[in-house]
């Protein structure tokens, strides 16, 4: 994963070095889009790469890599794995790369309190309430906040009821990204994925435009208040990743719903907010109370979530203010090749 920006700036020294922090999904783009803020952050930790496969390239991006085993998550084993890994390395901090790592650290906070090491998370609150989307969206509502039109209709002429004619979005409830969204053209859409969709799942209109979608890092103190947050308009990849981002300099609608729902919510950490704008209305598709994958993207304009991470969660200091520059940056493959035990 490669990034090409404009605008980025780098941080001043700081004398906290020698420490020790662990990345998980370090084969997927938000673990190592994690790995690369860190290596241009100002603390140079040493990178403990954590994954379920070794066979990608995200292991030869850190310094050790422990393979995860294949015992259940829910199991003693599985801690056990994370107790040995923790001694064996001295980890001083575990950044989650994954929402199932996010969900999995949030269940055993005390646990990992035991073994002495923090974790880069959200407020155990934030993170409950953005699990499911529907509940989300009541919680929206409850606000006075403009929700996006949502039902759980069942049958097709109830959902165009509620709202309004074809195309639709079917959506899993829960779950990030575009993973599992459907677009429904017409009833025998509905009816099929109804049935095929074995996950809880709602209806939503489609709101804005793809030219109109905005996502911003939000880097919040737990409450309330945030640091100068960070807005992309973005546009997707098919797998639901930003792919291209332009950073803006203002955007006064977005600005004021970032900071009204930072009010209201609290979060703590690496936030993301996506927006779609319709008219004047900021409509919030979702909170990722996590790195989401455009947390490099981030770092190449000077917000780097990585190093925040370490001063709040393992310092206990403010983070510095981000000096963000604007401009655009894309995402494009290369090859990643070893050959002989040599990295290429």
């Amino acid at each position: 994963m490669n990034t090409k920006a404009i605008g980025s700036s780098q941080p001043s020294g700081h004398p906290a070095r020698g420490l020790t922090v662990a990345v998980t999904g370090v084969g997927a783009i938000i673990g190592q889009g994690i790995v690369k803020s860190l290596r241009q952050s100002r603390y140079a930790p040493r990178i403990i790469g954590i994954d379920r496969s070794a066979d990608s390239p995200g292991p030869h991006f850190c310094d050790a890599f422990e393979q995860k085993p294949g015992a259940s998550e829910d199991s003693q084993a599985y801690l056990d794995y994370w107790a040995r890994i923790v001694q064996t390395h001295g980890i001083d901090l575990i950044m989650p790369g994954l929402e199932l790592d996010m969900t999995f650290l949030d269940a055993h906070r005390e646990f990992f309190s035991g073994l002495n090491v923090k974790l880069a998370l959200n407020s155990a609150e934030l993170i409950q309430k953005t699990a499911d989307k529907w509940d989300f969206g009541q919680e929206l509502l409850s606000i006075g906040y403009p929700g996006i039109p949502s039902a759980l209709p069942s049958s097709w002429p109830q959902a165009l009821k509620e709202l309004g004619p074809a195309p639709l979005l079917l959506k899993p409830r829960r779950g990030n990204g575009s993973r599992g969204i459907v677009l429904l053209e017409d009833e025998a859409d509905f009816n099929y994925w109804r049935q095929k969709t074995i996950v809880p799942w709602m209806l939503q209109r489609i709101v804005g435009s793809a030219s109109e979608e905005y996502t911003v890092g939000v880097f919040g103190l737990g409450d309330g208040s945030s640091l100068s947050p960070l807005i992309f308009r973005r546009r997707l990849s098919g797998a639901g990743n930003t792919l291209v981002a332009e950073a803006l300099r203002e955007h006064a609608v977005i600005e004021a719903a970032t900071e009204r729902l930072c009010r209201h919510f609290q979060p703590q950490g690496p936030t993301n907010f996506q927006f779609r704008v319709e008219g004047e209305t900021p409509y919030l598709l979702e909170i990722n109370p996590r790195f989401s994958s455009s947390n490099s993207l981030r770092t190449a304009f000077g917000f780097n979530e990585a190093e925040m991470a370490i001063q709040l969660y393992l310092l206990g200091i403010r983070p510095d203010e981000p000096r963000t520059g604007v401009g655009k940056a894309w995402r494009y493959t290369e090859d990643f090749v070893t050959h002989a035990g040599h990295t290429l």
